[in-house]
């Protein structure tokens, strides 16, 4: 697909989102944020597409929201970029998905696919909120991370005081919340954050095969009723939750996956899931 800020390729399964600005470390732009959705929805609505990777060009994942962008804000002068509304609009969110996760940048959760974040170097701000709507985080031992809102007199933007203590606990969220500070890629390993640190030019090839694995030997099906699962038990009982399994199990057995799971074991072999 032909966009301006990020690039999209399809490769064996495998679609890899990278935001393109590189000379701005890919801070973040109106323009960037709506190809970003329309990307990240389509490789969500590609039959083809088992797993997302989301990165970075150059030397940075992404620095946050574009200085002019924020200046923007602070007056009434033009749109950075000579934006406006009757731009590109993005391919819209699932209806059916909870209405939290059809919110701006909050829609990563309603896509029925993993969706990995290759984290080649510095993240921040709105950045960083990306990376946390991602599924699974990897980083290069060049990665440095942070919420640096306090330090712009900003605040936790776009759920992520709901997000981050889920992800790293309370105290860890406070701290970096309150702070504004970076923090590297080991402590951000230990913090539970992260789940890999590697070299950087070994980063890609790592998040290829982790994605690879997902899209390869799980169900697709499966993969994405558990994403669903993950995400909306976070406003269910156990109860709830315990009643939204056996529901989905018992649909499950009806599946050609489930069919095609159990013959690939018992005939050793690889398996061959259509995602039905």
């Amino acid at each position: 697909m032909d966009y301006g800020e990020v690039v999209y390729e399809v490769d064996d399964g495998i679609a890899t989102v990278t935001l393109n600005r590189p000379h701005r470390l890919n801070a973040i732009t109106g323009t960037m944020s709506r190809e970003l959705q329309d990307a990240m929805l389509a490789a969500g609505e590609d039959k083809s597409v088992r797993a997302i990777i989301l990165t970075g060009a150059g030397r940075g994942f992404c620095a946050g929201a574009d200085m002019e962008l924020l200046q923007s804000i602070q007056g009434s002068g033009p749109r950075p970029d000579g934006e406006s509304d009757r731009e590109f609009q993005p391919r819209r969110v699932d209806a059916r998905a909870r209405e939290d996760f059809r919110r701006q940048y909050s829609y990563f959760p309603s896509i029925g696919k993993p969706i990995l974040a290759a984290i080649n170097g510095p993240v921040a701000g709105l950045g960083f909120v990306l990376s946390l709507y991602c599924d699974l985080r990897l980083a290069s031992t060049t990665a440095r991370m942070g919420a640096i809102f306090s330090r712009r007199g900003l605040v936790a933007e776009h759920g992520i005081s709901w997000l981050l203590p889920r992800l790293i606990g309370m105290a860890n969220a406070a701290d970096l919340l309150f702070s504004g500070r970076m923090i590297d890629a080991e402590e951000a390993l230990a913090m539970g954050l992260v789940s890999r640190v590697v070299p950087p030019d070994k980063l890609l090839a790592e998040a290829g095969d982790r994605a690879r694995e997902i899209a390869t030997l799980a169900s697709p099906r499966s993969v994405a009723v558990m994403k669903k699962q993950i995400y909306d038990a976070q406003f269910e009982t156990l109860a709830e939750a315990l009643d939204t399994a056996d529901r989905e199990m018992l649909e499950s057995f009806e599946s050609e996956d489930f069919k095609e799971g159990v013959a690939h074991f018992v005939e050793k072999r690889p398996p061959k899931f259509s995602g039905k």
